[in-house]
């Protein structure tokens, strides 16, 4: 694990002490965050990617996109992006899992292109084999985050009390839900990635425009999530994820 990703979940870790000590509900997600983000740097120290410098280096810039949402939320006044803005004004009694619903919904869908193009030059996405790399890098995070998935259900279950007997019936199924929706959303993100780049090739203005609309969407998704009803069923059939247009067809 290199010295910034050291410095990163040392930096989580004193966070999500402060929120727990607090009672922020925003505990729950940095909490798994946190955890998912030590299983990614031991993936890094057993070698499992192809270009570790450059993982590092991208988990480092998507955490810090988090960082500074939960920041921007805490400041007065506040000033998060929308679909953090929405995620963090839940209800506070919402479940430790719905939070954690909320945060992800609003790191992948929203921060995960931004980062992966800050990360990824626009000379890298000229070279095939290299960028074939950075996908095959992404992927293997989505591993990651599929194995978590688990392990992640018994930590919320402590964190939230007991659970009814219709939530253990649907545990099972709830977690093979996570792990395709992860998927899904997963395979958005890299579009929206050649969106932004394309748009960032095109210059400054069109890359803000194209980020506006993915903010817009993103916050709009995370409304969705937050509305009252079966959530799960709107997930099946809404997806995870957001998707903006290529640019030949117009915008999202």
């Amino acid at each position: 694990m290199g010295p910034s990703v050291d410095a990163l979940v040392l930096r989580m870790g004193a966070l999500a002490e402060e929120l727990e000590r607090a009672g922020d509900p925003a505990c729950f997600f940095l909490g798994t965050y946190l955890r998912t983000t030590r299983a990614v740097a031991a993936a890094l120290a057993a070698g499992r990617f192809e270009d570790p410098a450059w993982v590092a280096r991208w988990d480092v810039d998507f955490a810090d996109r988090y960082l500074d949402a939960l920041a921007a939320h805490r400041a007065d006044p506040p000033s998060a992006p929308a679909p953090w803005r929405r995620a963090f004004a839940a209800d506070p009694h919402l479940r430790p899992e719905g939070h954690v619903l909320l945060g992800m919904n609003a790191h992948i869908n929203y921060d995960l292109p931004q980062s992966l193009v800050a990360v990824i030059p626009p000379g890298d996405f000229a070279d095939p084999e290299l960028l074939a790399r950075r996908h095959r890098d992404h992927g293997r995070i989505d591993g990651i985050l599929a194995r978590r998935v688990g392990e992640e259900d018994l930590a919320l279950r402590r964190a939230g009390g007991a659970r009814t007997p219709l939530d253990r019936v649907l545990t099972p199924a709830n977690r093979l839900a996570a792990v395709v929706l992860l998927r899904e959303s997963r395979r958005r993100v890299w579009s929206n990635t050649g969106v932004l780049h394309a748009a960032r090739l095109a210059g400054a203005p069109e890359l803000a425009a194209r980020v506006a609309e993915l903010e817009e969407a993103a916050g709009v998704r995370v409304a969705d999530l937050l509305r009252p009803g079966p959530v799960l069923l709107r997930l099946a059939v809404h997806g995870f994820g957001v998707t903006l247009a290529p640019p030949a067809s117009g915008r999202a």
